[in-house]
């Protein structure tokens, strides 16, 4: 059998090892994988030795179909894809559902490609409550990637974006993607039909106050690493209101991505790469993606990656 190399989870992190090439299963795909794009969820369990021994994570690829599974057939050997899945993304060769893949067009960068499938993410709750157009949406934790996406996103809808960021220094960057208002205090915010917040515990809590009459609060992360304790759901109960909360794999993927991947390419869509470097260093990227400050897409090009070539550097 074909061996690939992987970074596969330890006790104390992650090491590079030689692992067998997977096979793809009914309607899955193989990806070579030319670039990925890490997450602060999978990085803070990597860092932290949170996997089970052998574990290969990574959500997040792109890279060209090396195998099709049953029912796949229909993206040919050789098509360049973005993709996201639940695991085996940190590997020289990853599976997935080809119903969470995209075509990458010649003319976009792959490392730039690769960042989608967090935009996804925002675009998948965005959508969750109908049109956006003439809406009031609030985005507290703006300035990480998936603020950013969504901000940029909410705008293309028609929506009143208010972007809530820590630093006053990041207001230029969002109101550049599309920020109506910057606000550097969740409290000074008013009302919104939807909230997308991605910081959890106590910022969770103050966001379920804003919601206006039949207003929904999206939680999508959870960097505080704290509780959020609500006192009572008062406000919640006289509004109608909703929270909910979104899980990686939730959905199939595809379709958003493909959507992203046109916008990308026709300049609707901004990607933000704070760092961008071999994979062999992804031990030390995953741990700088959990910084303070650190809010664009760190973005690792794979070595041995064959048809790199084809797509044009950034």
């Amino acid at each position: 059998m074909a061996l690939m190399l992987a970074h596969e989870a330890t006790p104390a992190g992650l090491r590079l090892s030689e692992r067998n090439r997977p096979s793809p299963g009914p309607v899955e795909v193989a990806i070579d994988v030319g670039a990925i794009a890490l997450n602060r969820g999978e990085s803070r369990r990597a860092v932290h030795g949170q996997f089970t021994e052998g574990f290969v994570p990574g959500w997040d690829t792109a890279g060209v179909i090396s195998q099709a599974g049953v029912g796949a057939e229909a993206l040919p050997i050789g098509t360049p894809v973005v993709a996201r899945a639940l695991a085996g993304g940190w590997a020289q060769c990853r599976i997935a559902d080809c119903r969470d893949v995209a075509v990458i067009p010649a003319n976009v960068d792959i490392g730039r490609a690769v960042t989608l499938a967090t935009a996804a993410t925002a675009l998948a709750v965005l959508t969750r409550g109908g049109p956006l157009l003439g809406r009031t949406v609030v985005i507290a934790g703006a300035s990480g990637s998936v603020g950013q996406f969504a901000i940029q996103l909410a705008r293309l809808g028609g929506a009143r974006v208010s972007a809530v960021t820590r630093a006053e220094v990041d207001r230029e960057l969002l109101v550049s993607l599309g920020a109506h208002d910057v606000f550097t205090d969740l409290g000074d915010v008013k009302r919104a039909d939807l909230v997308i917040e991605t910081l959890g515990g106590p910022s969770l809590v103050q966001a379920a106050g804003l919601l206006n009459a039949g207003g929904s609060l999206q939680s999508l992360g959870w960097s505080a690493g704290q509780d959020a304790v609500f006192a009572n759901f008062d406000h919640l109960m006289r509004t109608g209101g909703t929270i909910q909360g979104f899980a990686i794999g939730e959905h199939r993927v595809g379709v958003l991505l493909t959507q992203l991947v046109g916008l990308l390419q026709h300049g609707a869509l901004k990607t933000s790469i704070q760092m961008r470097q071999p994979w062999e260093t992804l031990p030390a990227a995953a741990a700088a993606v959990l910084q303070p400050g650190f809010h664009g897409k760190a973005v690792l090009d794979v070595t041995g990656f064959q048809n790199a070539a084809q797509w044009p550097l950034p």
